[in-house]
């Protein structure tokens, strides 16, 4: 079958896992996502998932508490989320490789980059959670680097409540305009709170397209990696 890119790195955050409720993990949500992700990866992609967090701890949001530490707490969070979506993907039969920025051996396998490439090439679709390891970097930053370093085709951005970029909150604003391509320098220059800037800059540097789209439609996984035009796409012209 013709697919328009052969690895992708898909970025789910952690409210989409959650649904409606905006915290936990909702079931019916992580087993939708995982059958998409089980067809893509039956047409011969190569699926690599970077998981957030914010559905059980937003380290950013923590006031009294050390940023560090609560940068921690969220990466504890994305482990959780990785581990409920690996559950998922194992009970349709899809080889899963949970890899961890923070060593737990018990429960996962560090992260290294020739492991994780040579289990892609096998594969077998590999979850990337414990953020990058590091506080201060958000888990889009992560989807960056990871992307970077496993020489992946395009990110493919999983947001909940919008489908693509607007210039303005389309929840709030009814006038807001939909941006269907859009180059890496505007989404800075513009303060599209899409990404966070180190993330945008690292794919800007290393020209990795981001493709933004509603994961309220899991099919929509399969259609872009089709080719079909949804979203936004954010690229160097």
């Amino acid at each position: 079958m013709n697919c328009k890119y052969k690895r992708i790195v898909l970025k789910i955050s952690g409210e989409a896992l959650s649904g409606n409720s905006g915290h936990g993990i909702n079931e019916e949500i992580i087993t939708k996502i995982s059958h998409v992700i089980k067809d893509v990866n039956d047409i011969g992609v190569e699926v690599a998932v970077v998981v957030g967090g914010g559905n059980f701890w937003r380290g950013a949001s923590a006031k009294e508490m050390d940023r560090t530490t609560s940068d921690y707490m969220g990466m504890l969070g994305t482990i959780i989320n990785g581990l409920a979506l690996q559950d998922a993907l194992e009970k349709l039969s899809v080889e899963t490789r949970l890899q961890t920025a923070i060593e737990m051996r018990q429960i996962a396998e560090p992260y290294i980059r020739r492991k994780a490439v040579r289990h892609l090439e096998k594969g077998r679709v590999v979850i990337f959670s414990g953020g990058s390891g590091n506080p201060f970097f958000s888990t889009d930053t992560t989807a960056a680097l990871r992307a970077a370093e496993i020489n992946a085709d395009i990110i493919l951005l999983a947001k909940n409540g919008v489908d693509g970029v607007y210039s303005d909150d389309p929840n709030k604003n009814p006038n807001s305009i939909k941006y269907h391509e859009l180059k890496y320098i505007d989404i800075l220059n513009k303060g599209l709170k899409i990404m966070d800037s180190t993330a945008t800059s690292l794919c800007m540097d290393n020209k990795i397209p981001i493709l933004v789209f509603g994961i309220e439609y899991p099919q929509n996984i399969k259609k872009i990696v089709m080719g079909d035009n949804i979203g936004t796409i954010i690229k160097e012209v």
